[in-house]
């Protein structure tokens, strides 16, 4: 079954701005990235429609911000394995890491003036473990 292409904001992100295409075999390579690096999910564009936008306005953010940091937009096939590796159960989402290590994530899209102090907040916030994704409502209702 052949992978759809990405639609084109999000293929303008690889083109245009540098940004490296993930996938569960090259995201060990990813890691090991020095600096604060930026793992996009972008979602199912139907379901998800705003992931669009966070594609748009990624480049933005990044020039925005006083830390650069790289971006690896994942593949579509891969987000959901990469998405559980790091407890994110929302689309669409930035999963900012530092040295291969996973600092934070910010899900949906958000105003301009708080996605910039966000992605400010989590580019300055230190590293720490990846949440565990709670699966299924019996599990989400043991949680404390």
């Amino acid at each position: 079954m052949d992978t759809p292409l990405p639609p084109p904001v999000i293929r303008r992100l690889v083109e245009s701005f540098d940004a490296a295409l993930v996938d569960e075999t090259s995201l060990d390579t990813f890691l090991q990235r020095p600096g604060d690096q930026v793992l996009f999910l972008s979602g199912d564009p139907v379901q998800f429609p705003e992931g669009l936008d966070v594609a748009v306005v990624l480049p933005e953010l990044r020039a925005a911000v006083k830390t650069p940091f790289g971006i690896g937009v994942v593949a579509r096939d891969s987000q959901e394995a990469i998405a559980r590796r790091y407890g994110n159960q929302r689309w669409p989402a930035l999963v900012f890491l530092r040295d291969g290590r996973y600092v934070t994530t910010l899900a949906g899209m958000h105003d301009w003036d708080d996605y910039v102090a966000r992605v400010a907040a989590a580019l300055a916030a230190p590293t720490t473990r990846a949440p565990i994704a709670v699966a299924g409502p019996a599990a989400a209702s043991s949680c404390h």
